[in-house]
């Protein structure tokens, strides 16, 4: 399950990189299908409003952080309760003492057990997906409320269904990608506990304590390049929160004066969606935080990238004419080159 898992992500994000890096060639021949990606692309103000057919309200954005904000809180819970149970990066912490006794009589060990066996190399895998996936939720539920109380989408704003099913994909994928290395045996220890739970009922289940330090104490244990990741992850989230709160203040702006303005501030002076372009950095700190040694991860990042600036160039193109006045220093979406 686990081989397969991560070969049908890896397969996944290279089918949706592709496409788009083939509509990327500057080639009078792939203009149809530039414009078929372009079109899958578009929402809100770079939509013609004419434009209604398979398409959704754009309010619909919220959906995709409510199936972020689901799917990695599971694997977040499920991953740490793996983690601090069944390999500890502590010689001995303190858990559920003689539990498997408790449970079983003493002569079986139960779902709850620490694996003495498992490599140290192992161990640090999985806090780093645990680290990955705290991130992640930082990351995802910030940009939940953000949907629900900085962005007011107008009524009239749409994105293609094609995008809309995109981004529902993305949003349960990517969180899958930080922790497929070690997807299989944490299924089995989430099953191998809901099969107890329900053979033994609820009161037959011992009080469990936790040791609060000692459950958020391996994660300090990580190595530097964890918090080097995190610190990158830091620069672009704050940022990002920055320019969504600017393109947050225009749209009351546009509620009144009934047309869209140049943003103006942070790195909106450097670029025309400089929100994609913390996403990126986002989403770098993330790699950089993995070890930069799974594929998988490289793979998500990949396309985060393509598609980001596939949709940043259209969006430059768009305040390019709409705007005579459109400030010629920035660029689409990475500074001093595109």
């Amino acid at each position: 399950m686990e081989v397969g898992l991560v070969g049908l992500l890896r397969a996944a994000w290279i089918a949706g990189i592709l496409p788009i890096l083939i509509a990327s060639v500057p080639s009078s021949r792939l203009r149809v299908f530039r414009d078929a990606m372009l079109g899958f692309a578009k929402r809100g103000k770079i939509m013609q409003s004419s434009s209604q057919r398979f398409t959704v309200p754009q309010r619909f954005f919220c959906h995709f952080y409510v199936v972020a904000v689901v799917c990695t809180t599971l694997l977040l819970v499920t991953n740490w309760m793996y983690a601090y149970t069944t390999v500890p990066l502590v010689s001995e912490p303190f858990l559920f003492s003689n539990i498997g006794s408790y449970l079983t009589g003493g002569s079986h060990a139960s779902f709850w057990h620490k694996s003495r066996s498992t490599p140290i190399k192992q161990r640090y895998m999985v806090w780093r997906s645990v680290f990955l996936l705290l991130l992640m939720e930082v990351h995802v539920l910030r940009r939940l409320v953000e949907t629900i109380y900085v962005f007011n989408y107008s009524p009239s704003a749409r994105m293609h269904i094609f995008g809309y099913l995109t981004g529902l994909f993305f949003y349960t994928a990517a969180p899958l990608s930080l922790c497929c290395n070690c997807a299989l045996d944490v299924y089995e220890f989430a099953a191998n506990g809901v099969a107890e739970f329900i053979v033994r009922g609820k009161s037959q289940m011992p009080a469990i304590e936790f040791d609060w330090w000692e459950f958020v104490n391996p994660l300090m244990k990580l190595g530097w390049r964890q918090w080097i990741g995190a610190a990158i992850f830091c620069w672009g989230w704050i940022h990002q929160r920055n320019c969504h709160a600017i393109l947050g203040s225009l749209r009351d702006l546009t509620e009144q004066v009934e047309e869209y303005v140049i943003p103006h501030g942070d790195w909106f002076e450097f670029v025309s969606s400089p929100h994609y372009l913390a996403e990126i950095v986002i989403y770098a700190g993330l790699v950089v935080a993995s070890g930069g040694a799974d594929l998988t991860i490289w793979l998500l990042f990949g396309f985060v990238v393509t598609n980001l600036v596939f949709a940043a160039g259209e969006t430059h193109r768009w305040y390019l004419r709409k705007f005579d006045n459109y400030p010629t220093n920035r660029l689409a979406i990475i500074p001093f080159l595109f």
